[in-house]
């Protein structure tokens, strides 16, 4: 088999999103359809750049589970590492759009989400020792099984370079805080990148103020710390070197996708090689591109749209 650029593991699910604006879903009366899910969005965003990328999920074996392979193949990504789960439904999300900045998200995973049944013996670990970029995001440890695959994932690949843990908490999948941060600080020593917001980071490392959060990663062993601050850019942090962005400002139409899309561009822009300014002001324009757009997966920018918007910065 050849070599991955990234593999992702995690969420996937049929993003269901108003195609009305400003509007409750008590009172919209349209809806688009799209592949969604962190973990999957990501994939597609490196996908969109030109690289080989894989996503490790399930589904549920029903019509929506076989939309989630076809529609990942229709967009770059492989779909060999996604398997059914018998007697789970595919997760479906609804969301509420109120520009700029109140985007209501309901989750429908009950009883159980597929994709919290990765099971550790079912992972093809050599694909995921050699992947180029190894990413994990923290919903991944709210449950067995997939939190012991996560575990497995990474004593295989050994803190590889490139191993990205996304700080992505979400209350609604954990029992409380306390939980999360037991399990987040175990999966910090497995990892050499790891990116969140403010209120990731309080889970994460008990701080929200930017450099200590970037501190605080850095002294759990991580090489890159990345602290997205919202309209006040963002920070990113090695032993060596601080750098800190501007934001991007767009119009924005639709904010749930833009940090999927940062973290597309920050794979894309480690495999180049790029430093860290140059990596950052790309990912911000790729995640506020995705912004000012409806959906997620299918919004993901190219490197030429982003290069575009650069030349004028």
């Amino acid at each position: 088999m050849s070599q991955f650029d990234v593999i992702t593991i995690g969420r996937v699910g049929i993003d269901v999103y108003p195609l009305q604006v400003g509007v409750g879903l008590e009172d919209v009366t349209s809806f688009g359809k799209f592949l969604g899910g962190s973990a999957t969005n990501v994939a597609v965003a490196a996908a969109k750049y030109g690289l080989k990328s894989a996503v490790i999920t399930r589904t549920g074996n029903d019509p929506f589970g076989k939309y989630i392979h076809n529609e990942l193949v229709r967009l770059g990504v492989s779909d060999e590492f996604v398997s059914g789960v018998a007697g789970l439904n595919t997760p479906v999300v609804f969301c509420e759009i109120f520009p700029p900045d109140d985007f209501p998200l309901y989750f429908y995973r009950e009883p159980k989400a597929p994709d919290l049944e990765i099971q550790a013996s079912e992972l093809d670990l050599s694909a995921i020792r050699d992947a180029k970029i190894y990413w994990s995001t923290v919903t991944g440890l709210s449950q067995e099984p997939s939190r012991s695959a996560h575990f497995a994932a990474w004593d295989a690949r050994g803190r590889k370079a490139n191993t990205i843990l996304d700080l992505d908490y979400r209350t609604m999948f954990w029992n409380s805080p306390e939980e999360a941060t037991v399990q987040v600080t175990r999966a910090l020593e497995h990892v050499t990148v790891a990116i969140g917001n403010k209120e990731e980071c309080e889970v994460a490392v008990g701080e929200t103020e930017p450099m200590r959060a970037a501190d605080a990663l850095l002294e759990r062993g991580v090489e890159l710390a990345i602290v997205k601050q919202g309209p006040k850019g963002v920070l990113a942090k090695t032993r060596d070197e601080t750098i800190e962005v501007p934001p991007y400002f767009v119009d924005v139409v639709n904010g749930l996708g833009a940090g999927d899309s940062f973290g597309g561009a920050i794979c894309y822009g480690l495999l180049q090689g790029w430093g860290l300014e140059q990596m950052l002001k790309f990912a911000n324009v790729a995640g506020a591109l995705v912004a000012s757009r409806l959906e997620c997966s299918t919004a993901m920018p190219t490197r030429e749209e982003v290069e575009e918007v650069l030349k004028g910065l």
